[in-house]
């Protein structure tokens, strides 16, 4: 298992690199918000990450003991730490000194793989090879977002900008009968799974169904044209108030010109696509949605239940789209794995018997259950292999620059 560690360890150490590689040094080091992190930062932290809980653990002293303060996110039991909204005024070190950190720790914990460690020690390699592929994410969404909001909308990569789909697939509903049902992780025996998956218990669930894709851009385009933005009646009240006082009017990234919708994507600017997957919406704009659709959003556990049969199979990071697909025609439901995160309406809070991880790597997730919704499913910039039918993502509802989508819900059956 460590041989087998140390593989995937490597592998995904690179591709933090190749996330970064298209980037300026100044481009790594601006911040275009606070809940957005600088390139460099990200490059940074995850090397922290395995430094403090891998190798301190095993007795090692940092490489420099002022990264612990510039490079920690919210570990109140490790230290204290540069407030988030100001992670992009960390000019130093120099781009090339972090690079240099991370070939530095790379090599220490090649070494500790390479000497047959113990369980605990290849558990917490474990969590940072997954705690470095969320941050791949949020440094894909990152870096959309300070170049997205560039004023001439520079490219990220030019080879990914791609012809517009030929048609629209209609969506329909599949009903499920609900009942007694278990979700979460089954077991720690089983594969990797955060604590808050943790444990499996059981639910009970009313006649369901769900809708057979993820919203599309057309009918995002027609909420637009009914006046969904301007209608209150649809909105949740901190929504509505989010939203009048932002002058939200689409989803981000999109701008009206010259009669058209335009949008930013990696790729560039190009006309939005009806028939592609919609994404960076926020829950609240979710929620509109699905009001002015006649429908509901679903709650985690109708959608784990629906996805525990299916494989995990979809447009994730390792096909370097980096952009919602139009959904395929199949039978079933399509595309819920990969494309965009679905919100759900549930509250990100603790399973029945959670227990969080012990010492400081249980502020992981557990000090997160307030104000935060639950988003299923993955994204086209999530690593497949980081994926899972109990795998529960999780951020405030007023949320938009995440790669974020709805699928629609409806109470009963089809009779």
């Amino acid at each position: 298992r460590a041989a087998d560690l140390l593989t995937r360890f490597a592998g995904v150490r690179e591709r933090s690199l190749r996330i970064c590689a298209p980037l300026s040094a100044e481009d790594a080091q601006v911040q275009s918000m606070p809940d957005a992190s600088p390139a460099k930062w990200h490059l940074a932290h995850t090397t922290w990450f395995f430094e403090t809980f891998v190798l301190a653990r095993l007795g090692e002293a940092p490489l420099d003991p002022g990264f612990g303060f510039l490079f920690n996110s919210y570990y109140e039991t490790v230290g204290a730490h540069v407030d988030r909204a100001r992670r992009g005024q960390l000019t130093r070190p120099a781009l090339q000194v972090v690079h240099a950190y991370r070939h530095a720790i790379d090599i220490r914990i090649e070494d500790v793989l390479e000497a047959k460690p113990d369980a605990k020690t290849l558990a917490l390699v474990e969590l940072g090879v997954h705690h470095e592929q969320q941050h791949q994410e949020l440094m894909l969404t990152d870096i959309k977002h300070v170049l997205g909001t560039q004023p001439l909308r520079p490219v990220y990569r030019p080879d990914l900008a791609r012809p517009a789909s030929a048609s629209i697939e209609q969506s329909s509903w599949v009903a499920f009968d609900g009942g007694v049902v278990e979700i979460g992780a089954i077991g720690a025996d089983e594969g990797f799974a955060y604590d808050c998956e943790r444990p499996r218990h059981r639910v009970l669930l009313a006649p369901y169904k769900l809708a057979t894709r993820p919203i599309c851009n057309a009918e995002v385009l027609a909420f637009i044209h009914d006046g969904g933005y301007r209608e209150p009646r649809l909105w949740l009240s901190d929504g509505w108030a989010l939203a009048r006082s932002e002058d939200w009017q689409a989803p981000l990234y999109w701008e009206a010109q010259d009669g058209q919708w335009l949008q930013y994507a990696l790729g560039g600017v190009r006309e939005v696509d009806p028939a592609e997957t919609a994404c960076h919406l926020s829950c609240y704009e979710a929620d509109a949605i699905a009001r002015w659709a006649g429908a509901r959003l679903p709650t985690e556990a109708e959608w784990e239940h629906a996805a525990a049969q299916a494989e995990v199979a979809g447009n994730f990071a390792d096909d370097d789209c980096l952009h919602p697909a139009a959904a395929r025609p199949s039978e079933g439901l399509r595309q819920l794995y990969g494309d965009v995160w679905e919100w759900t309406q549930s509250a990100f809070a603790p399973y029945p018997g959670f227990r969080p991880l012990t010492g400081a790597i249980g502020e992981y997730n557990g000090k997160f259950m307030a104000n935060q919704r639950v988003l299923r499913g993955g994204s086209c910039l999530t690593p497949r292999d980081h994926m899972r039918a109990s795998y529960r993502n999780f951020f405030p509802p007023s949320a938009r620059w995440q790669m974020t989508g709805v699928r629609l819900a409806m109470d009963g059956d089809l009779s």
